[in-house]
């Protein structure tokens, strides 16, 4: 089995991470914890969203994070973006990307943005216009693509559907989204394989959940079947406010050392990333799900 000897981690812990919790994270923790996952030499980094401060209050401070954070010359800094207000805002941001996002499950999609899937659509072929006349790179995400709380399994043809109109704007990469966690390794492959397939002229990336454990295993899954790139989220942070019983994203710690000690590279320095892990437990005063940060580094290779 041939599996691919770079993967591209999508730190997704100060977006998806953080948006539901309770307290308010200062502007400044936040920096810093971007800061710290820069430093540690991750490429891709999901700072932030520009949702309703009514929405997700703990993302009112978008602009501020973005503006005070610092950016690597090989780093790309994106934020995800529901409409064109959003999108506005994002301009002013010096953004590399932005990611749009429709669920395949339409019960879903009316509990997360209060909009049908058509309505979305529609939103999010402006926001795609804007995002590509301005020179950004362009990610759809398709959310709920594995299973719905409400719905259940999503069929194929929905899954295609959102796929298909994400390809017609111009996206460059599409994220299928395990996002409360339901899937299974099988289904990563035969979803992924079926979708690939259809619309082979672009990238694809998987935004995994642990709400059952299956995380890792599915990320595995993804690398038998030649995807190289998956969010994840320090400390195993995450969840989301419109999703019952949803759990945090795939630890990127956890994540990262699975890939290195099956000899993948992914450019993150590891000791410099925990530091990160740690920081985000010391500011929301508990032990995160990610078990590398108490478990330990490997000893090997800690001396490679």
């Amino acid at each position: 089995m041939s599996l691919p000897t770079k993967v591209s981690i999508v730190e997704v812990g100060t977006r998806d991470g953080l948006q539901n919790e309770k307290q308010y994270i200062t502007p400044e923790d936040k920096i810093r914890l971007l800061d710290t996952i820069t430093d540690a030499g991750v490429r891709r980094i999901e700072v932030t969203s520009f949702v309703s401060p009514k929405h997700v209050p703990q993302l009112r401070d978008a602009q501020e994070v973005l503006a005070g954070c610092k950016r690597s010359p090989d780093a790309e800094y994106e934020a995800l973006v529901p409409n064109v207000r959003g999108m506005e805002r994002a301009l002013e941001c010096e953004l590399d990307g932005v990611m749009l996002f429709v669920a395949a499950s339409e019960t879903f999609n009316q509990k997360n943005i209060r909009a049908s899937r058509e309505t979305m659509l529609g939103v999010a072929r402006e926001v795609a216009r804007m995002a590509l006349d301005a020179g950004l790179k362009l990610r759809g995400g398709v959310v709920a693509a594995f299973g719905c709380p409400y719905e259940g399994r999503i069929s194929d043809e929905d899954v295609e559907w959102i796929v298909g109109e994400y390809v017609d704007m111009g996206c460059g990469e599409i994220g299928l989204a395990d996002t409360v966690g339901m899937t299974n390794p099988a289904e990563i492959k035969r979803l992924t394989t079926y979708i690939r397939e259809k619309f082979p002229s672009v990238r694809y990336a998987l935004h995994l959940h642990n709400t059952r454990g299956a995380g890792l295993a599915n990320l595995l899954a993804g690398l038998e079947v030649g995807i190289d790139t998956f969010d994840a989220s320090i400390g195993g942070l995450g969840g989301c406010p419109f999703a019952p019983r949803a759990t945090g994203n795939i630890a990127s710690e956890d994540s990262i050392n699975m890939l290195h000690e099956m000899g993948i590279e992914t450019g993150v320095d590891l000791p410099k990333l925990l530091e990160a892990v740690a920081h985000a437990e010391k500011i929301l005063d508990r032990q995160l799900p990610g078990q590398l940060l108490h478990a330990g580094i490997p000893d090997w290779e800690m001396a490679s």
